[in-house]
């Protein structure tokens, strides 16, 4: 694939004189650089959202036994 990249005009020649030096083109200098940067990245960490779980696990809900008023209470605690 084709493409247009603008690079610094130093860095192009530092690349430029590299690639030479190493008798390769410019291209194989481009796609190797590209390669290492995407093989050294690493995955983000995937946000984990917090347990905000009531009563114990497999027992029944304990918020599910109180009235809208009792609920919303408990939740803002009074404000």
């Amino acid at each position: 694939m084709k493409t247009t990249v603008e690079v610094p005009a130093v860095l192009f020649q530092r690349a430029k004189r590299l690639a030479k030096r190493m008798g390769r083109p410019m291209r194989a200098l481009i796609e190797e650089g590209l390669r290492r940067v995407l093989e050294d990245e690493k995955p983000a960490a995937g946000y984990r959202l917090p347990d905000r779980s009531v009563g114990k696990p497999g027992a029944p809900n304990p918020l599910e036994a109180m009235d809208w008023a009792t609920l919303r209470n408990e939740i803002y605690g009074g404000r």
